[in-house]
């Protein structure tokens, strides 16, 4: 999962809160792998990137546990749409082979 979250410049320190607990809840909750994720910040805006991987049925059993939903809802409001895309992103995406 990739996932990115435009952040409104004044909520950037109570996202990054929330975005703290967030890998650690899914992994508590055992819906993802222990594949510690990656974190990025975009240098010129509040812009985040998350990526880590799910495990299987984990991904629509995170999107009905209190203790998930107790991030992500506090999380829409502190989000912007800008350069004409959405607040939040969710592409799912899976390994690719470059070799024959």
């Amino acid at each position: 999962m990739i996932c990115t979250y435009r952040v409104r410049a004044a909520a950037e320190d109570e996202f990054r809160s929330l975005l703290a607990r967030h890998w650690t809840t899914l992994h508590d909750l055992e819906f993802v792998t222990d594949d510690v994720p990656l974190v990025f910040r975009q240098l010129d805006e509040p812009t985040y990137v998350e990526i880590f991987t799910w495990v299987e049925g984990g991904f629509e059993r995170a999107h009905e546990h209190p203790e998930v939903l107790a991030i992500w809802e506090p999380m829409d409001p502190l989000l912007e749409e800008r350069h004409n895309r959405p607040k939040w992103e969710f592409p799912r995406y899976r390994p690719a082979r470059l070799d024959s």
